[in-house]
């Protein structure tokens, strides 16, 4: 599998990077993984948008979706300029009205994901795994064989995420606030409990993604490792990892 990161921020995008994203390549098939602000622009470094299989939603706060009428527009024209003739399938759960959104007539169609049941896209199988946030958010599992990439997406501390995460080659997990936070934010970890997801998981990587835009983020890296023993980096734009 080869990961792209495209963005690294939570809430809105910086001027050096889109809201947290990535793009997953494998066996000629691209699967682009939440679609924010800023991202649509990002993905077009790495692959030609006409190019796109999937699109995969974790949830629907703007953050994770505010691209995805670009892209429906961007299927559109391709599709009248000839460059394209599939629909684009983009994958969300069904327990917000917003789902409705993802079909866009005979460009992009919505396509239903839930805890219950695995999906397989492309060469992809995903599992899934509720988290703990403001809305409704469904964790993911990528595997292959037997390599596998976990995505937090946004969350608290949620102990189905250790069990969810266990043996990932590659732990992408939400870092949105500093350890001295912790009871203020909702919905999100500090670095402190990325470090301590990706350790009881036995994960071998660790990705701390969804950044805040303020304070030092070395702290974060910081508060992981009193926590985890393994491999710990920062998500930017066009860091790509090959497992």
């Amino acid at each position: 599998m080869k990961l792209t990161f495209l963005g690294k921020y939570g809430g809105y995008p910086g001027n050096d990077s889109p809201t947290s994203s990535f793009l997953l390549e494998e066996q000629g098939f691209s699967l682009l993984v939440d679609c924010g602000s800023g991202v649509l622009s990002e993905v077009q470094k790495y692959i030609n948008i006409e190019e796109l299989d999937a699109c995969i939603l974790s949830h629907y706060h703007h953050d994770h979706i505010a691209d995805i009428g670009c892209l429906q527009y961007a299927m559109l024209v391709q599709t009248q300029l000839g460059n394209r003739s599939a629909t684009l399938p983009i994958y969300g759960h069904q327990k917000d009205t917003k789902f409705a959104n993802l079909t866009s007539k005979t460009y992009t169609t919505g396509v239903g994901i839930s805890e219950e049941k695995p999906v397989e896209i492309g060469p992809f199988t995903i599992h899934f795994c509720p988290t703990t946030h403001s809305t409704f958010c469904l964790a993911m599992k990528f595997t292959i064989g037997e390599k596998s990439i976990v995505y937090t997406a946004d969350t608290e501390w949620n102990e189905q995420l250790v069990e969810f995460a266990t043996n990932a080659d590659i732990l992408i997990s939400e870092a949105s606030i500093y350890k001295e936070q912790y009871g203020e934010i909702k919905g999100h970890l500090t670095g402190e409990e990325a470090g301590k997801l990706a350790q009881l998981s036995d994960a071998k990587q660790l990705y701390l993604t969804h950044l805040p835009h303020y304070g030092d983020h070395a702290q974060l890296i910081k508060e992981a490792k009193a926590s985890f023993n393994g491999d710990i980096q920062f998500v930017y734009s066009g860091l790509v990892q090959t497992i």
